[in-house]
């Protein structure tokens, strides 16, 4: 029986999937589809394995495309195509080996696709038709920062684009991923239609705040009416651009409030990334506030992520019951076993830490 067990290492369950504790790997785009056929390589393997060996609970990937036109950079992986799925399920069993959960986040990168990246160049621009760049969309013709103008959506564009997050949520459930994560976060689609500073439409899908939700519903009941009843569906919210007569809280509580009512199961929490020039206040615990607001007027599960980069800071979230689970991004870049590391800093016992057994023996805290 564990003795004295932290809140971070309890289990936590969302519909039908039982996550073994309270660390999760954010999704984090890695860019290294270097064959741009949006499928996943041996890095990826790599990555999300040796992460899910490290003792995280929940392990979500990265950005994953639902059409060609929907990724942030030509080296994104994607779930658009058939073909993609079996490219998927070695890294999605190995995953599952190890005792964690696995999580697909699907994105439409939409004013901010064909954007550069390290491995092509062209960072905070364009890539271009000729490196394997696109005419990137919009719900409105504003670009992003430096980035070209998008193509204004149709209304049957808009549907469309639903329809890819539909059978992109089936082939992830073909691949064997345990969850699925709706990317409306961070300045992509949806959040393009979200934000009044981005969204000028003058049809149903502009305007008004329920006007703004509405592309963002159709897709969350799109994939729920595709996926199992027992598997969660999350989203991920920007709580605020940041910027004056922009995307708020106060809007964001009302989007969570309709999510839930349209069946997403938790809220995950970050901040930014809509408009381009404002000034984020970023420190430790500094988008925790966002978390523990949807989260206590929402009445709905929630993660905390930015700057927690600490195992007594991440424990004192979740007991505090500012979030129901804390995502570590940059520092599990650095440090691939955070968990297992947090784990013998608040004082648990090997044995109640999530070692592989082959790893045990190497325990944080052994003599020798």
């Amino acid at each position: 029986m564990m003795s004295e067990i932290s809140h971070l290492f309890s289990p936590m369950t969302l519909r039908g999937l039982t996550v073994r504790n309270r660390i999760w790997l954010p999704p984090m785009d890695t860019y290294s589809v270097y064959a741009q056929d949006g499928k996943p390589t041996p890095f990826h393997y790599q990555h999300y394995v040796s992460r899910a060996l490290g003792g995280f609970g929940l392990v979500i990937t990265e950005s994953t495309a639902v059409s060609p036109e929907g990724r942030i950079s030509p080296c994104d992986v994607g779930l658009w195509n058939d073909d993609q799925i079996a490219a998927w399920q070695w890294i999605v069993e190995d995953i599952k080996k190890t005792g964690a959960k696995v999580a697909v986040q699907l994105n439409h990168a939409g004013r901010k696709a064909s954007t550069g990246s390290f491995s092509l160049g062209h960072i905070q621009g364009n890539v271009p038709e000729d490196e394997g760049g696109w005419q990137p969309v919009g719900p409105s013709d504003q670009p992003f920062g430096k980035c070209v103008a998008p193509s204004v959506l149709s209304v049957d564009d808009i549907h469309g684009i639903v329809n890819d997050f539909r059978d992109a949520a089936g082939r992830a459930v073909a691949a064997g991923f345990e969850a699925i994560e709706i990317h409306a976060a961070h300045g992509y689609l949806i959040t393009q239609f979200l934000d009044p500073l981005v969204n000028n439409r003058r049809d149903e899908y502009g305007g008004s705040l329920e006007n703004r939700m509405l592309f963002g519903t159709q897709v969350i009941d799109a994939i729920r009416g595709v996926i199992p009843e027992s598997m969660p569906l999350l989203v991920r919210v920007s709580a605020t651009d940041w910027a004056a007569g922009g995307w708020n809280l106060e809007q964001t509580i009302e989007f969570a409030k309709v999510a839930k009512a349209h069946g997403v199961d938790l809220v995950d929490v970050s901040t930014g990334g809509i408009v381009s020039g404002v000034s984020i206040p970023a420190k430790p615990n500094y988008q925790v506030p966002f978390s523990a607001a949807i989260r206590a007027q929402v009445q709905i599960p929630t993660t905390a992520v930015g700057l927690i980069t600490k195992p007594k800071q991440a424990e004192r979230i979740v007991h505090k019951g500012q979030a129901d689970a804390v995502e570590i991004g940059r520092a599990a870049l650095r440090d691939p076993y955070w968990p297992l590391r947090a784990a013998h800093k608040l004082g648990l016992d090997k044995h109640e830490a999530p070692y592989p057994d082959q790893y045990i023996r190497g325990a944080f805290g052994t003599e020798r």
